[in-house]
């Protein structure tokens, strides 16, 4: 199993690792576990075999449209992972590119991080609510966090940092209401306003058709005074065939924290994932109190909300990295729940037909954190990556899923649908 993996990142690494990312040969770090760089798939496989046979549909013929979810918390927020393994993918089938899809911007708001592919800027004052607080009086749907303006004219300007970006863009959803009123938003491309074409009032939904573009656009409107105007998302779209690998994360998020948005079910449906990258709980296993049978009765009714909008909805899950708790100024201990989440995932992986990437057998295990901060792949705080890190973890991921799709690929139609 080594040298398979070894091979697949030999194989990909001399164009996966491009620009001004560092190569870094992983047979320097001994304290690395390559033979864990695997999907351990459950016994029952159907549902991701489904989805690879509709993945390799939509490379090989240019058939419909494949909707990848990573969902997670401020490791997923930061992107510079998810946007990695997005590259990785695009870059391997660059015939089956569709949007950048769903976004958000974050950083309209001070001390607020945007994911590594697109800057935010804004005119006015924005205020944010985010599904980590213990009441929010603004509705949250399936980003799990808003912000909102009260100023009579604001503005949102979204830019790509990639001008030769793969992603082109002729229609944007966003998802956005007034307190009061009608008021609807225009899109601002070279100077030209759009309005929506449609508007539904029962979901927030304004829909925007515009000339083809991959740089940059914004969102502005104006309000009466006393109102005030929210936004939940945007979703960035064509009308090609191909792969649209979505990323959500808020900082802090714990899996119950995406079962308090109201509206989480609703705006799925504009994603309608196939295949859902599950990576929250690392803030679950920060706590002291610590349950684990709560823990998983949470993922599966946030799980059970997922197939709701697709029964046959994928499932991947990301073990907690290794971690250390800060128990005081300049003091940390290991978090030792990190073993114990390990395990709920793999029992959630049974349950559903799917996966599990070991990232904390990967890793090392436990202390290896603290390895990982000495060759400068992770942070102070010894939870989060520096960007050096999560690129390396993103193709670690893409190798265990090139792994899986040629396991795929071998199967006997004819067979059980077995890939362990």
């Amino acid at each position: 199993m080594r040298a398979l993996i070894a091979l697949f990142y030999f194989l990909f690494s001399t164009f996966l690792l491009f620009s001004q990312e560092e190569y870094i040969p992983t047979d320097t770090l001994p304290f690395f576990h390559l033979e864990a760089d695997t999907f351990a798939f459950s016994s029952d496989t159907s549902n991701l075999i489904n989805f690879f046979h509709k993945f390799d549909s939509v490379i090989e013929n240019r058939n419909g449209k494949i909707n990848i979810l990573h969902l997670g918390s401020s490791h997923v927020q930061a992107g510079v992972f998810s946007h990695r393994v997005r590259l990785n993918l695009l870059h391997a089938y660059p015939n089956a590119v569709a949007g950048r899809g769903f976004i958000f911007p974050y950083s309209v708001v001070d001390r607020s991080n945007n994911p590594i592919d697109y800057k935010v800027s804004n005119e006015g004052n924005f205020s944010l609510v985010r599904n980590v607080y213990d009441t929010f009086d603004k509705p949250l749907g399936v980003s799990g966090i808003a912000v909102y303006s009260s100023d009579t004219f604001a503005k949102i300007k979204i830019e790509m940092r990639y001008k030769d970006s793969l992603f082109s863009t002729n229609r944007i959803i966003l998802i956005g209401k007034a307190d009061s009123g009608i008021v609807e938003p225009l899109i601002v491309l070279d100077s030209v306003t759009y309005a929506p074409i449609e508007t539904d009032t029962s979901t927030n939904l304004f829909l925007y058709e515009v000339p083809t573009f991959v740089d940059s656009f914004s969102l502005q409107w104006k309000l009466d005074s006393g109102n005030c105007f929210t936004v939940n998302g945007l979703l960035l779209e064509n009308d090609n065939p191909g792969i649209t690998f979505h990323s959500i994360g808020v900082n802090g998020a714990r899996v119950s924290s995406y079962l308090k948005c109201t509206n989480f079910e609703r705006d799925l449906r504009l994603i309608n994932p196939d295949l859902v990258i599950m990576g929250i709980g690392v803030n679950d296993a920060l706590s002291d109190r610590f349950d684990t049978l709560q823990f998983e009765r949470e993922y599966l009714l946030l799980i059970e909300v997922i197939k709701s909008v697709n029964p046959d909805c994928a499932f991947i899950f990301i073990t907690n990295n290794d971690h250390y708790k800060r128990i005081a100024r300049g003091k940390y201990a290991v978090n030792t729940n990190s073993e114990e989440v390990c395990r709920v995932f793999y029992r959630l992986a049974a349950k559903t037909g799917g996966a599990v990437w070991d990232q904390y057998a990967i890793m090392g295990g436990k202390r290896s954190m603290y390895k990982w901060q000495q060759e400068k792949l992770a942070k102070k705080d010894k939870i989060h990556f520096t960007n050096k890190g999560y690129n390396l973890l993103g193709n670690l991921f893409f190798n265990a899923w090139v792994e899986a799709h040629q396991k795929v690929r071998n199967l006997n139609k004819n067979e059980e649908s077995n890939i362990e």
